[in-house]
């Protein structure tokens, strides 16, 4: 099994990111040879700016680690070091239908009413995207419900590519399911996601938040004045009650059920509390690490490059099946 995944290093992780994806990470390099990579070539499909994002690289790399990703273990580099991810997406571009990328539906949410300002790179992502799987033969990707879209079209291009070419150049990517995938809401609004674009930062809690900014942030955490119930259709109509307990029980690995079974009846003088000590606890020791890593530039940047030597070596095979399957002439001096 060989699994495939990326993250945008945007900076600033939250218990959102944690929760969402970093956490199971940690527990699929248990069972599988991961390949983790720092989505930086799909960072600049917006503006930003050079010097933040080699630093937003850097952290969150550090905070990768910080977590539980072990580069013993895991395959960690950034994607601009592994120039195969550019080479293969262009020859996708050349097999992709323009009509498949007119349905995804994250460009119209990206681009919102200004689609004729937005860049080529954000249309056209999600052939990257692909790439960016498709060329370690991933077998398998973690996705939560927002990219199993994207999954299925990296399946289609793969699929279409192989028939075009006649030549098995591509696995084809299965999700990868181990455990539930936490979908962390806002602490001030549950029908929301957590984000680091929310203007509120007691929206969310960082990874680098202290203590008191933990507590205090669920403290003031949005509920009502109702006690837990004792099931989860009590929860119906309460989606920042039901935001805290799906964050107790996915950090405690616990069914929901589980967690309003123990606290069925009581207010959130008792439960608040009880979460606040339990988000510390798990996340002290990760911000601790996290603190100390991200100083450490050359030991950050040893780490990448490594992952990127060993992540090359495998992509320079299916980037040179793809060029030989299209009949594009190589000089091997530049191979």
């Amino acid at each position: 099994m060989r699994v495939v995944s990326g993250i945008q290093p945007t900076g600033n992780l939250h218990l959102g990111n944690y929760l969402g994806a970093i956490k199971n990470w940690v527990k699929m390099q248990e069972e599988a040879e991961c390949f983790f990579f720092l989505a930086d070539l799909h960072a600049i499909t917006v503006t930003n700016d050079p010097a933040t994002l080699s630093a937003n690289t850097r952290e969150m790399a550090a905070a990768l680690i910080a977590s539980g990703i072990d580069p013993d273990k895991s395959t960690i580099f950034n994607q601009a070091r592994v120039s195969g991810h550019t080479e293969l997406a262009w020859m996708l571009f050349c097999s992709t239908p323009l009509g498949w990328l007119d349905r995804m539906t994250q460009f119209k949410e990206k681009s919102g009413k200004h689609k004729q300002r937005a860049s080529m790179g954000l249309y056209s992502y999600p052939v990257l995207q692909a790439a960016d799987v498709l060329i370690y033969q991933a077998t398998h990707v973690p996705v939560g419900d927002d990219q199993k879209q994207h999954l299925e079209l990296a399946r289609e291009i793969a699929s279409k590519f192989n028939h075009d070419t006649g030549q098995d150049v591509f696995t084809l990517p299965e999700a990868f399911i181990n455990g539930p995938a936490a979908r962390v809401m806002s602490l001030r609004d549950g029908t929301a996601k957590m984000s680091k674009s929310d203007p509120s930062d007691l929206s969310r809690i960082n990874l680098s938040d202290s203590n008191d900014d933990i507590s205090k942030k669920i403290k003031k955490a949005r509920t009502d004045a109702e006690l837990l119930p004792s099931e989860m259709e009590g929860l119906e109509n309460r989606p920042e009650v039901r935001n805290l307990i799906n964050i107790y029980a996915a950090i405690a690995d616990e069914e929901p059920q589980t967690i309003l079974s123990q606290y069925a009846g009581q207010g959130f003088g008792t439960f608040k509390p009880a979460l606040i000590d339990l988000v510390i606890t798990t996340l002290s020791p990760i911000r601790e690490r996290f603190i100390a890593l991200k100083s450490d530039e050359k030991m950050l940047d040893t780490i990448l490059g490594n992952g990127a030597r060993k992540a090359q070596n495998e992509a320079q095979k299916t980037v040179e099946f793809s060029y030989k399957a299209l009949g594009l002439l190589r000089n091997k001096l530049y191979c």
